[in-house]
């Protein structure tokens, strides 16, 4: 059995697969943009600066970004030379072997999963914000989750319905599901052009001062952390599930073309729209005043555009309708590679001989996360995703290292210049952003690792199909 723990998969690249290639660079790109683009500007910006960076946000967006790009390029490297939907778990199968592989994907359920639970809530009260906008009143018990702090209801009905939406639109096609990802993004990236010009309009420099007005980073009495480094570490949610493109590695035409081109594209659109975005937010309004649900809506309003709040939940709703497409399409992913190599059942590795996508593993991921939005107050756990996306660059940038020692020969259409300084950089600097992260989400990162050591040794090690070839 301690033989099997760290036995490595073969490189297969981009092997003949059940699942229709059919997406471009193009694809991939808005993909990752569908993913990335979402609560982080329409929430979290207002938040990280009111909170932790004031005006220097934007530097947050800038630190985190950096660290995003490093991994960005350690997965180029692995996406264009190794096969397999399964993101970093696929990678970390043939780095380090089987063990550090499930732990991986077990830390990319956390990430995926909890996430789209988390954004399914958040969709749910811009869906009701809307509504209100219209004179429509939802009711609040059919909103809520039985336990919520400030409204315990009955079910987040919103919530639960858009989960079941989008998992049938998954079922439907691949193709189909990027077509309404495309649409989705020009919604909001058309509300945020609009509101990029409007607040040029009225941006004044008098607004930035001071413009670190808590510092780099302080760790305060009740545990909790404040700064620009802090701020990098809670705005890193706004980048998590970019690296959902490099779990399209099967259903992609040209993977050792395209995946690079999606992957580091979608970076950089974003990094250029949130530090774009997040530095003229604070430039029209204090960033005292935007520790809101909506900070882009109260800014607007605040400098007279009374009827921003209505445009804003329009491009909100469709931000975070794209994040929660493109993390339950990961997630199955994910899911569809662990359970094809044995470590889950599997019954859900087969796909539909007809629509070619694996409708097992989407029907029991869409019933799994529309249960946990409509029924369970998620509260902090939401904030230990970002510690397990981190988790999961780490060790693809470890990854890149080590298959560079292990098969220096293989084929690698896309190739990190000056190895190892972009992995070595990018382990450094998101393990940095872990370290600035509280010591109550480590406690909850841990717990969750052990739960996977516990169903690996309980179920997985037995019936991996490498358990079969001891």
């Amino acid at each position: 059995m301690l033989k099997q723990l760290f036995r490595t998969k073969p490189v297969t690249p981009h092997a003949d697969s059940e699942l229709k290639k059919c997406l471009s660079a193009f694809d991939l790109t808005l993909l990752g943009i569908g993913c990335a683009v979402g609560a982080g500007i329409f929430v979290l910006t207002g938040k990280a600066a009111a909170l932790q960076s004031g005006p220097a946000v934007m530097l947050s967006f800038v630190f985190a970004g950096i660290a995003a790009a490093f991994a960005a390029l350690a997965y180029a490297e692995l996406a264009a030379s190794i096969g397999g939907s399964g993101s970093a778990y696929s990678y970390s199968y043939t780095a380090f072997g089987e063990i550090f592989a499930w732990l991986v994907g077990w830390i990319l359920l956390l990430e995926y999963g909890v996430g789209a639970a988390a954004v399914a809530s958040g969709w749910s009260g811009y869906f009701t914000l809307t509504l209100d906008n219209f004179g429509i009143s939802f009711p609040e018990m059919l909103a809520h989750a039985p336990g919520e702090e400030k409204i315990s209801g009955y079910i987040n009905l919103p919530a639960f319905t858009i989960i079941w939406v989008l998992t049938l639109l998954l079922i439907a096609g691949v193709k189909e599901s990027a077509r309404f990802n495309h649409l989705m993004v020009i919604v909001k990236l058309s509300v945020i052009g609009i509101f990029i010009f409007i607040a040029a309009l009225h941006f004044s420099t008098d607004n930035w001062q001071p413009f670190t007005p808590f510092g780099w980073y302080e760790s305060l009495p009740d545990g909790k952390t404040t700064g620009v480094f802090a701020g990098a570490s809670l705005v890193f949610f706004a980048y998590f599930g970019f690296d959902a493109v490099s779990t399209a590695a099967e259903e992609t035409k040209n993977p050792q073309r395209d995946l690079p081109i999606g992957l580091i594209a979608s970076l950089v659109v974003c990094t250029v729209i949130y530090v774009l975005t997040s530095g003229l937010l604070t430039g029209i309004v204090s960033y005292t005043e935007l520790n809101v649900s909506s900070p882009i809506a109260y800014a607007l309003a605040k400098i007279g555009y009374t009827w921003s709040s209505t445009l804003v939940a329009t491009g909100a709703l469709a931000g975070l309708t794209t994040v929660l497409l493109v993390l339950l399409y990961g997630l199955t992913r994910i899911l569809f590679a662990v359970s094809r190599d044995g470590l889950i059942s599997p019954v859900f590795s087969k796909v539909d001989p007809n629509r070619h996508t694996p409708a097992r593993i989407i029907l029991m991921c869409g019933f799994v996360i529309s249960l946990i939005a409509g029924f369970f107050p998620l509260g902090e756990l939401a904030e230990t995703v970002n510690i397990g996306t981190l988790a999961s660059f780490v060790m693809v940038c470890v990854g890149v290292i080590a298959m560079r020692m292990r098969q220096p020969d293989l084929p690698r259409p896309f190739k990190n210049p000056w190895h190892p300084v972009i992995p070595v950089l990018g382990i450094l600097s998101c393990a940095a952003l872990m370290a600035f992260l509280p010591a109550a989400t480590w406690g909850r990162f841990g717990i969750w690792v052990a739960l996977g050591c516990v169903f690996y040794f309980a179920y997985s090690v037995r019936h991996s199909k490498l358990a079969g070839k001891r």
